[in-house]
């Protein structure tokens, strides 16, 4: 496990497994929902995949919104990197503003989960169709992530490519 953990690097941990890990026991706590693992490694991916989901619907959701009303401006990616290779801490920092987003998309979705819960319970249809809901959710998320991700290299690509 220690060698596990070593492999993910701070990113990672502090990005999606501590969320995944949180989430579960604040879950557990406020919703009929468990997600609480006895079998440490099965608890260790299912807590980083959860964690991940987290992180995406903070990518994918919440930054959009806070751009488009203005609560944060980001910097061009051009400007991001080229910073980058002059101030050694943009990373850093860069990394922990990902997990401060990551947290409030962490307690935004226990809030919907408890919001899902109580619709669950008085509509029968959110019960019957809570797999098949889940899985298009965590479709469209994916899918909306490897659209992003791959924005993302291409900018990378394309400056890397006019710098030649």
């Amino acid at each position: 496990m220690k060698e596990l953990l070593d492999r993910l690097g701070s990113y990672n941990i502090f990005n999606y497994l501590l969320p995944g890990v949180v989430f579960a026991a604040i879950a557990g706590s406020l919703t009929d929902y468990s997600f609480i693992q006895d079998d440490v490694l099965i608890g260790a991916f299912v807590y980083y995949f959860l964690g991940m989901i987290i992180s995406r619907i903070g990518s994918i959701l919440i930054e959009p919104i806070l751009k488009k009303i203005r609560f944060v401006k980001f910097s061009s990616y051009q400007d991001y990197i080229s910073a980058s290779k002059k101030d050694e801490l943009i990373p850093t920092l860069s990394e922990a503003n990902n997990m401060y987003r990551t947290l409030a998309s962490l307690f935004l979705c226990l809030l919907m989960l408890k919001g899902y819960e109580m619709m669950a319970s008085k509509l029968a249809f959110f019960k019957e169709w809570e797999v098949g809901i889940l899985v298009i959710f965590l479709f469209v998320l994916f899918l909306m992530s490897y659209r992003k991700q791959t924005a993302y290299i291409s900018k990378r690509v394309q400056h890397n490519l006019s710098r030649d």
